[in-house]
């Protein structure tokens, strides 16, 4: 019995990591190739991982398996060198609806989801699998006071905490 609710468990916890928070809905009519390439990461909700960087970037590129590879980059200033994270991702459903799990760590997954995109694909807004997670990435490393305007309205309305972001400076 005990194993049974430990594998529930660690199933849920893994399914989990997977959904998508409370009203924030993936971008429909997704298109992937246009999604690749570089984006520069405008603002961010603090983490372990990415704490103390700047100039952060992510690059996604197809995978031979379907998927896309991410690479995300940024410079440590107290470290005073580059920090590099190699990952994956594959698309939960469709491949024109917005949400892919993705993995930095061996087989464990967790939700990234678009829930704004530019009409020419030149920002996104992203989310996690709850609202401790969220960027504003670009292909420029700035945007327009309108387009942050946006992000931090639709951010806000979703019950991300728009008061903590943080804006990473970029001078590769």
């Amino acid at each position: 019995m005990f194993k049974a609710l430990l594998i529930a468990a660690s199933l849920f916890g893994l399914t989990a990591c997977q959904s998508i928070p409370e009203g924030v809905e993936p971008v429909t009519g997704f298109d992937e190739q246009r999604y690749l390439g570089k984006w520069y990461e405008i603002a961010r909700l603090d983490h372990s991982f990415e704490r103390g960087l700047s100039s952060v970037s992510a690059e996604y590129t197809p995978r031979e398996d379907g998927g896309i590879n991410v690479i995300n980059r940024g410079y440590s200033d107290e470290d005073k060198e580059w920090s590099e994270a190699l990952g994956r991702a594959y698309f939960v459903a469709e491949r024109d609806v917005a949400h892919l799990k993705v993995s930095f760590f061996g087989p464990f997954y967790s939700s990234y989801v678009v829930f704004g995109l530019g009409e020419n694909y030149d920002y996104a807004f992203v989310s996690g699998f709850n609202t401790d997670y969220l960027w504003l990435l670009a292909r420029t490393p700035e945007v327009s006071e309108e387009v942050m305007q946006k992000f931090i309205e639709a951010a806000k309305s979703r019950g991300f905490d728009t008061e903590a972001l943080i804006y990473p400076s970029h001078s590769e």
